[in-house]
């Protein structure tokens, strides 16, 4: 794992329904994530958070069924230029959320210099929709589908291309609340899914060795995107959109654990912590414990 790590805070609730998420990156902060990596042997260069403009009303819906939408380009594209310049100076890119909308950017910034990157999106939804397809209208359920070059032109071409990924380098782990759009998409892609039914199946380790062969076949980069609703609600009360019966801490923890020994990660964002809906910023603690994990640490 790259040693120098460059901390990106997005403040950006304008993806989904709930205000409160923008306060994401402050809380992870608070709960330790630069002293827990510097205690690792990580130097981090904590860039602080991105300005995120506000709309004169929230979640107002264009003509293509899309809430928010200038807003969230902006922030979008300022995320992605700020990667850029990460990557640039050879650092790994570790992008606190802030909403998922933000993986737009994430994904911009990371993809511009790799040809073939590959996706590990820890999730409990799939978030391919596109404005045609989408019950809500909500960009934070749309970042996968705006990265693999599908929907609306002002998502898919932030960064100044598209598509950022191919679905056939992308593994999602932890579905269990798929839209219908979205199960069509899957199935018409063929992107590997592992749900809930995997993963009980299976174990997390098999599911876990089997998506790393995956996304590292024949790619030069991987990224992990970790939604925190991907979590039990039990050990991940702080999100937006809980969905009982998922992993849990350990079970992730061990998830973490195995991409560290695999060494594949080259650049990560942990997204949709609420602290309004927390308890005792239980679930900001648990995404620093995992970014500890992720970047190596153990007990023994």
């Amino acid at each position: 794992m790259n040693k120098k790590i460059s901390l990106i805070g997005v403040p950006m609730d304008l993806g989904q329904m709930r205000r409160g998420v923008d306060m994401g990156p402050s809380v992870i902060r608070y709960a330790g994530v630069v002293e827990r990596l510097e205690n690792l042997g990580y130097e981090v260069e904590d860039r602080g958070d991105l300005r995120i403009g506000r709309p004169q009303r929230y979640d107002v819906k264009d003509k293509d069924n899309l809430k928010d939408l200038d807003v969230v380009v902006e922030a979008n594209q300022k995320l992605a230029d700020e990667v850029v310049d990460a990557v640039s100076g050879g650092a790994f890119p570790l992008i606190l959320g802030g909403d998922h909308s933000i993986a737009i950017g994430s994904l911009a910034g990371v993809a511009k210099d790799r040809k073939n990157l590959g996706v590990i999106w820890y999730d409990a939804h799939g978030d391919l929709n596109t404005g045609e397809t989408s019950p809500s209208g909500n960009i934070h359920g749309m970042p996968l589908s705006a990265s693999i070059g599908l929907g609306h032109d002002q998502l898919t071409g932030i960064g100044g291309f598209s598509p950022k990924v191919k679905p056939e380098n992308v593994v999602i782990i932890g579905a269990r609340s798929l839209d219908e759009g979205e199960r069509k998409l899957i199935k018409d892609k063929g992107i590997r899914v592992y749900t809930m039914h995997e993963i009980d199946r299976l174990g997390m380790s098999k599911v876990m060795e089997e998506a790393a062969a995956h996304v590292t076949n024949g790619t030069d980069g991987v990224h992990l995107s970790l939604d925190l609703d991907a979590l039990d609600p039990h050990d991940a009360p702080g999100v937006g959109t809980p969905v009982m019966g998922g992993p849990t801490y350990r079970e992730t923890h061990l998830a973490m654990e195995i991409l560290a020994e695999k060494n594949i990660i080259t650049s990560a964002e942990f997204v949709e912590v609420n602290p309004i809906l927390d308890v005792k910023n239980q679930t900001a603690e648990a995404a620093v414990a995992l970014i500890g994990s992720l970047f190596g640490e153990k007990l023994l």
